[in-house]
């Protein structure tokens, strides 16, 4: 009676996890909704809403852009990553890097420009709060 025939069905959100395996070299740009394991060579672009795995062995040119990171590998270029990077003890990064929070465990070589989302939005409120409070002095 109150149902309605335009309503779609919403098919279940399953995470597909793809893998570039070890000895594999992908050249080009890569958009997905699952998460990925690159266990091999990736030059170009990854953009996906889910995390970014990179292996021990996996190397990384280009640019990724991800929900989260996990980097145990080699990573050149620049890294957006809305929610968490973990940076393990064997990873190396150089580029840039905007992440919203990060992990970084001791060993690991960061040697990248970073900024915190988060943070940028929390200093701003500061200076809102300031200017506030000095007009009604």
């Amino acid at each position: 009676m109150f149902s309605s025939k335009n309503k779609k069905l919403e098919k279940p959100k399953t995470m597909e996890r793809n893998v570039i395996a070890k000895n594999t070299t992908i050249i080009g740009d890569i958009k997905s909704d699952g998460d990925f394991r690159i266990d091999g060579t990736l030059e170009g672009t990854i953009k996906t809403n889910g995390r970014v795995i990179i292996g021990v062995e996996g190397l990384v040119k280009g640019n990724v852009d991800a929900a989260n990171a996990d980097i145990e590998g080699k990573f050149s270029g620049k890294l957006l990553v809305s929610k968490i990077l973990t940076v393990k003890a064997t990873a190396t990064i150089s580029g840039d890097v905007v992440i919203g929070k990060i992990s970084l465990e001791p060993g690991a070589s960061f040697n990248a420009t970073c900024s915190m989302k988060g943070a940028i939005k929390e200093l701003n409120k500061g200076n809102d709060q300031q200017k506030t409070s000095e007009k009604t002095a």
